[in-house]
């Protein structure tokens, strides 16, 4: 590891830059002009808490602005060293970071705290707090997995899509085509409709809620670009599966 490396993942400057970039956040949130679709979002979702709120990795940044300081909230955060900066910062916004991540079907769920995650967010739903994660994984951006789908169905609680955007931002050259916000412009917070899944859905009935959140995680992303007069940096980024598929 370089001597770059070592510096930015010593638990020290990790500490202030999650604090620093917490502040930053704040102050995206300050500086934009949201608009909130459907207007009594939080109305609707209300009855509906504890909830399992469902982004697009590279959307990841400002989708916690769309909680309600009230609302008891986790959040998935992968154990790498970038996602111990996102956990430092989560908990100066007020949301739990639960360390954990999927492996994609290599066999690592143990090694990268899959099982341990999933059960620590069975935890948290049953103890009143939404949880807030990824329904793609990692370097298959936009297609929907089944994680999310199987927390849904152990835990009874519904998948509700959420999209944050800002019309400033950065859009990084990454595999997600992440976009962090930037301050001064306008903002859409947009949040769809619920996907349930019932406790004993077979594969047919997973898969098409793994479908549902697919096409409900596009429609938020589309009408919050479109809200700010934009398209979507991610949208045509959905991988295939292996062997082809939807």
């Amino acid at each position: 590891m370089s001597l770059l490396k070592r510096i930015g993942r010593h638990p020290r400057v990790q500490a202030a830059a999650g604090f620093a970039f917490a502040r930053y956040l704040g102050l995206v949130r300050l500086t934009n002009r949201f608009t909130m679709d459907p207007p009594d979002a939080h109305a609707r979702v209300g009855p509906l808490m504890p909830v399992i709120a469902a982004m697009w990795h590279g959307q990841h940044f400002l989708v916690h602005l769309a909680r309600r300081p009230q609302d008891p909230t986790a959040c998935l955060v992968s154990r790498s060293g970038d996602g111990e900066l996102n956990a430092i910062a989560l908990e100066h916004l007020g949301v739990r970071p639960i360390r954990g991540s999927g492996d994609r079907g290599r066999g690592r769920v143990r090694e990268k705290g899959g099982a341990q995650a999933m059960r620590a967010m069975l935890r948290a739903l049953a103890g009143g707090e939404s949880v807030v994660m990824t329904a793609d994984v990692p370097k298959i951006a936009r297609r929907a997995g089944e994680g999310i789908v199987t927390l849904a169905r152990l835990s009874g609680r519904p998948i509700v899509p959420v999209a944050v955007v800002t019309s400033r931002r950065k859009v990084f050259d990454s595999w997600d085509r992440a976009a962090l916000g930037l301050p001064f412009g306008r903002g859409a917070i947009v949040i769809g409709d619920p996907v349930y899944v019932a406790r004993d859905a077979g594969p047919d009935a997973i898969e098409a809620a793994r479908r549902a959140v697919e096409a409900g995680l596009d429609g938020v992303h589309a009408r919050a670009y479109a809200l700010i007069g934009a398209a979507d940096p991610g949208g045509a980024l959905r991988a295939e599966p292996s062997g082809g598929g939807a």
